[in-house]
């Protein structure tokens, strides 16, 4: 009866939030506040694309921003330089895929024969490169000032395009989902438990974590493409380590291996950087925000170590075994 009870509490809960979502452009009237929550749908797709790697495959990542930025500047390059057109998004997610895709794989191939740090290395290198390249080939991204761009008609509506990023992030989820839950998924959970061990039952692990890195790259570019869109403008920051970690601590914070951390995370750090950046016009301590973020991350480590979704799991779990306990307790005394 408890378990059902869990089981329905929780579809409940995914329900109203799911209610309240899809009612929230109708009572908002505050622009700024519909902007931001388009922003967090957005970045927790990109801390889901790296939960995949950090959280279920055990793969540190110090450059996943490269796919983000990849995806950033193709839609805006395309926008820029061709038709003004759904056709040109369209055109700008396909390469994206593609060149994500082939990124991912050549990092993949290079460095995942090896530990996993030589992979983190190797992101970090060619993330530098790609905003250098894109600081110095100014004819094309306009170096650090960036550049802004016009969008189709049809996503000009911030109503309209915060519906499209929600549908986005809920496909996204589900699509990972059933990937994590799949067989490709489990033996990716195995490898990041025990590499060695899943190399020893007949699994060509390399291989897992190629499709692994293939599958994150691609998510995150796409990701990208939605921000670009978002704010009609790019520039060399999408490229930058700040971006790396930024997804990082939506990870870690929320709960890394569980999908919905991310989420979680990328809510808490959204809303949380808006709100001391607010709190700047008060107070002159609140203009070092970066400060104060890293004390709250410091204490959401200290007392919830595998994140707010994990440790709310565990609980749960601790909380189920004495229930049963007690239970198998009382039939005994009965």
């Amino acid at each position: 009866m408890g378990l059902i009870s869990r089981f329905s509490m929780k579809h409940v809960l995914f329900f109203l939030v799911g209610l309240f979502l899809l009612l929230f452009p109708f009572v908002n009237d505050s622009r700024s506040t519909l902007i931001l929550m388009t922003q967090i749908f957005i970045f927790a797709v990109f801390a889901m694309s790296y939960d995949l790697l950090l959280g279920y495959t055990g793969i540190i990542s110090f450059g996943h921003a490269m796919f983000f930025g990849l995806g950033a500047y193709s839609v805006g390059i395309l926008l820029s330089q061709g038709d003004i057109s759904l056709l040109t998004v369209g055109s700008a997610l396909i390469v994206t895929i593609v060149l994500c895709g082939i990124l991912s794989w050549i990092v993949g191939m290079l460095s995942l024969r090896l530990k996993s740090h030589y992979y983190a290395m190797l992101t970090l290198a060619l993330a530098g490169l790609f905003q250098v390249g894109a600081e110095k080939w100014r004819s094309l991204t306009k170096g650090n000032d960036g550049f802004t761009f016009r969008i189709p008609q049809e996503l000009m509506d911030r109503e309209v395009f915060y519906f499209i990023a929600l549908a986005f992030m809920i496909l996204s989820f589900f699509f990972l989902r059933r990937f994590t839950k799949s067989p490709l998924g489990t033996v990716l959970q195995a490898v990041r438990e025990n590499e060695r061990r899943a190399e020893s039952i007949g699994y060509e692990v390399y291989h897992y974590k190629v499709a692994a890195s293939v599958v994150s790259g691609i998510l995150a570019g796409l990701a990208g493409v939605m921000y670009g869109l978002s704010l009609r403008f790019v520039n060399t920051a999408v490229f930058g380590v700040d971006m790396t970690l930024d997804v990082l601590l939506m990870t870690i914070i929320g709960g890394a291996g569980t999908l919905i951390g991310p989420i979680l995370g990328a809510v808490m750090i959204e809303f949380t950087h808006d709100w001391l950046s607010e709190l700047a016009s008060l107070h002159w301590i609140f203009e070092r925000w970066i400060i104060i973020f890293g004390l709250i991350y410091i204490l959401v480590v200290m007392f919830f170590p595998k994140g707010l979704v994990g440790t709310l799991r565990k609980w749960s779990i601790f909380a189920r075994k004495s229930e049963n306990k007690q239970e198998t307790n009382l039939k005994t005394n009965g």
